[in-house]
């Protein structure tokens, strides 16, 4: 009952956050929302073993992978910040002020990977069930693995739409999730 609970009070932010696109399944938003909702459900199962075992083989690689995951929505956003541009007048009402960019982003962690803050939610579903790996919980690990790629497919046909051959380019020359791999 206390997991439900804790569910519910950590998931009515991400409801409200993403109400624009609950019910638009063609919009990245609508995938970003599920898997962000598995995450949630894996922080309110786990967070009692937080800091059990903590030199435990898989809290090592839990905390390597939440450090990855730190580092990549950091690179992320900054360089969103300092490259984007932000278009205003971009009339896609699904999309976050700072998703509205104007300019292809292709420099800094986008180089090398076209969705780091994805990547980031990626690594951070896969740090919070090293935590205390369950048969249940790895079913939730991988619902949001696969909503998560569903949203990169999503995104990235969105950004085809609007940056047309510059992206279709730019898919050639990155990855998707993790440099050099995937």
């Amino acid at each position: 009952m206390e997991r439900i609970i804790i569910f519910g009070i950590l998931s009515t932010p991400v409801i409200f956050l993403s109400r624009r696109t609950l019910f638009k399944p063609k919009s990245h938003g609508f995938y970003r929302f599920f898997s962000w909702e598995c995450i949630l459900w894996l922080v309110a199962s786990n967070y009692l073993c937080w800091f059990k075992n903590p030199f435990s083989i898989p809290q090592i690689f839990s905390w390597m992978f939440l450090a990855i995951s730190l580092y990549l929505l950091i690179a992320g956003v900054k360089r969103i910040k300092k490259t984007g541009k932000q278009e205003k007048n971009r009339d896609e009402k699904t999309l976050y002020a700072f998703e509205k960019t104007a300019k292809l982003i292709d420099t800094g962690i986008f180089k090398y990977i076209r969705h780091p803050m994805y990547s980031s939610l990626l690594f951070l579903t896969w740090g919070i069930f090293l935590k205390n790996t369950t048969g249940e919980l790895f079913v939730i690990a991988s619902v949001s693995t696969i909503f998560l790629f569903l949203t990169a497919i999503s995104d990235e046909k969105e950004s085809i739409r609007f940056f047309g051959d510059p992206y279709r380019e730019y898919i050639k020359r990155s990855k998707r999730f993790i440099p050099f791999i995937l």
